[in-house]
């Protein structure tokens, strides 16, 4: 009855859920000399459980609390406010005068892109001449080729050096 009666406290320790009374029941069983040999591994465990119950540490530790504050938390402090206040100037949006400010650079930057447009629109017209130039260039190369041959079939029909 006893052995069944650990047994089931056993499993219930293994879950988590003994309560101080029935740990000790467990401590006080294993604290014995002879122990079934399947609980073998828990005895050992227990008494562990026992002999570091008893110890205690008695070496003082010092407290001591550190009241100096180093430049790196004051550096922390300083980054958090301007945090803190960049965020609200941007949050309270621009101006007015500042809108028609950007509105103007839109502008200005609007036409200077049209003047830069419409200069590479007339470069981009020469390049075009110069491909048609090429292109013409190339079918004369063709014709002349085409001649050439002509000519070499003429002379081999004649047959003239």
């Amino acid at each position: 009855m006893v052995l069944n009666n650990i047994e089931k406290l056993i499993e219930k320790y293994d879950n988590g859920e003994t309560t101080l009374k029935e740990e000790q029941q467990l401590k006080d069983y294993f604290s014995q000399e002879t122990v079934p040999p399947h609980l073998e591994v828990y005895k050992s465990m227990f008494q562990y459980f026992l002999y570091t119950h008893e110890e205690q540490y008695t070496k003082d530790v010092p407290l001591k609390s550190k009241k100096t504050y180093s430049l790196y938390q004051w550096i922390s402090v300083a980054a958090v406010a301007v945090i803190m206040l960049g965020v609200y100037f941007q949050m309270s949006g621009p101006t007015e005068l500042e809108k028609q400010e950007a509105l103007l650079a839109y502008n200005q930057t609007m036409e200077v892109f049209n003047l830069m447009s419409s200069n590479l629109n007339k470069g981009t017209e020469g390049v075009q001449a110069l491909n048609m130039v090429t292109t013409n260039f190339d079918k004369g190369t063709d014709n002349i080729a085409y001649l050439g041959e002509m000519s070499k079939t003429t002379n081999k029909i004649l047959k003239t050096n």
